[in-house]
């Protein structure tokens, strides 16, 4: 039987493990049910153009075709194997990678994947409803195919841990189905991904600053000792680039439509021709770059020490990079700002393995820059003064050292009351939301957009812009059906 005909198509030779198979499609009907109780609503029986996984090799791994969600076939794919591949950093170094679980670090390991997991099924829950205001049916297609992709990478996690977790493993993958985002009484894991994702604004900022942490997350274990799970994330991070090409121009189309609409009006009122202003798209990139930097977890952390010594996980490139010469980093350290009493910070030097998640986040942090460089060069060729910012790294946080005070998108200490009375100055207020979702009305003729995005300067996958990236099939009551 071909890969592409299997009831779950996979790479694994899942047939030759009956008791693997027989549990995963044991789990299989639940997850159909969670898609489609918490999954895109309303759009069942449409066709969408969808990129379908059927195999690792190129022609393989991205399928075009037109697809119902309600028929997508989910698989599990991992990366070929790397011939003679070591352990690429910490205390095992140059060691011969696992290919199964030691006992010493199965706990750890276990936790590791299910925090990484409960990531995917939450954004789809968080996006759920955005199909039904899409600002054109390019844009709808695009969260569609994050969807779904969402739905493989839990498949892909799931498969881990059914294979090398038993009960336990079982017990977690039917776990992930049970939580919901921002359910009061079980919630996702990670706080981010129990954020609301009210309009088309916020999940642009998500796909662009949440899922490109996912991809230095997954870039840590890519470097796992655990060859499955490198294996795994390795093919994840192929899909995981058009999720965040998603959101970084998204947000790059939000930018250029508004630069226009400022150039046509004399006073640069732009709400009054249905665009968004600048200062609005400010604070929604301010809410979610924090929120995502939260995701890292703190910045001297015993459990990233260890985790690296074990070889769980690593840091960006870990076996690429040819600046990184100590791969066990046992005597370095790393410099860290270190908040103090009276508001000020100090320098401080760490151990290089408890500095972990500050160098994976820093990483990321350098990739986002260069993100914020793209859509201040729309406003540059546009020739708008005004230049979006990052905000500085201590603002807005729930985890980590700068957490436990209030800190302005300066980096400046403000105190609880000034946080108060300036946070609608950070951070979109209910009025901000208000007028961005006034404008969250649906697009749905081929090659129209919203008012308040530009289109893409190109189609998809070479198709034109006017391309029935969707074919609605049913009557919509948010179109006037």
């Amino acid at each position: 039987m071909s890969i592409s005909s299997e009831r779950i198509p996979n790479n694994v030779d899942l047939s030759s493990d009956t008791k693997l198979q027989k549990a995963l499609e044991k789990w299989q009907p639940a997850y159909l049910d969670w898609w489609q109780e918490v999954g895109p609503q309303g759009f069942d029986n449409d066709e969408i153009y969808l990129r379908t996984a059927i195999s690792v090799e190129p022609s393989g791994w991205a399928h075009f075709d037109h697809v119902k969600t309600s028929d997508y076939r989910w698989g599990i794919f991992l990366a070929p194997p790397q011939k003679d591949r070591t352990i690429p950093c910490g205390d095992n170094h140059g060691k011969a990678v696992w290919n199964e679980v030691p006992g010493a670090f199965r706990k750890e390991l276990r936790r590791i994947i299910v925090t990484q997991a409960d990531t995917e099924p939450a954004s789809v829950e968080q996006q759920r409803l955005l199909g039904q205001t899409a600002p054109s049916l390019y844009d709808m297609r695009n969260l569609f195919q994050v969807n779904v992709e969402e739905g493989r990478h839990l498949w892909a996690m799931v498969y881990i841990l059914h294979k090398y977790f038993g009960r336990d493993g079982r017990e977690e993958a039917d776990e992930l189905l049970a939580r919901r985002s921002g359910d009061a009484d079980s919630p996702r894991i990670l706080e981010a991904f129990n954020k609301p994702c009210r309009d088309w604004l916020a999940f642009f900022s998500f796909t662009t600053f949440t899922d490109r942490d996912g991809k230095y997350q997954l870039g840590a274990l890519v470097e796992s000792a655990f060859d499955p799970l490198s294996r795994t994330c390795r093919f994840m991070l192929t899909e995981e680039a058009h999720h965040m090409y998603v959101g970084q121009t998204g947000i790059g189309r939000v930018v250029r439509k508004t630069a226009e609409v400022m150039k046509q009006d004399p006073n640069e009122e732009v709400t009054r021709h249905g665009a968004i202003p600048l200062e609005i798209i400010q604070k929604y990139l301010n809410e979610w770059y924090s929120a995502s930097l939260d995701l890292f977890g703190g910045e001297d952390s015993s459990n990233s020490a260890n985790y690296f010594a074990a070889g769980l996980k690593g840091r960006w490139n870990e076996t690429t990079d040819e600046k990184i010469k100590d791969h066990m980093a046992l005597e370095g350290e790393y410099v860290m700002e270190m908040p103090l009493d009276d508001g000020g910070t100090e320098k401080r030097k760490i151990p290089l393995r408890r500095a972990m998640n500050l160098v994976l986040r820093d990483s990321y942090v350098e990739d986002c820059v260069k993100v914020i460089g793209k859509w201040n060069k729309v406003l540059e060729e546009s020739q708008i003064s005004q230049r979006l910012t990052l905000p500085h790294e201590r603002f807005n946080r729930g985890q980590g050292i700068y957490s436990e005070r209030g800190y302005d998108t300066s980096g400046a200490p403000i105190t609880d009351g000034e946080w108060e009375a300036r946070r609608g100055e950070f951070l979109p207020t209910e009025e901000d939301y208000a007028y961005v979702e006034s404008l969250m009305k649906p697009v749905a003729e081929p090659g129209k957009f919203a008012s308040w995005i530009a289109p893409p300067p190109k189609g998809l996958n070479g198709q034109p812009i006017d391309f029935d990236y969707v074919r609605l099939m049913d009557e919509k009551s948010w179109l006037g059906g």
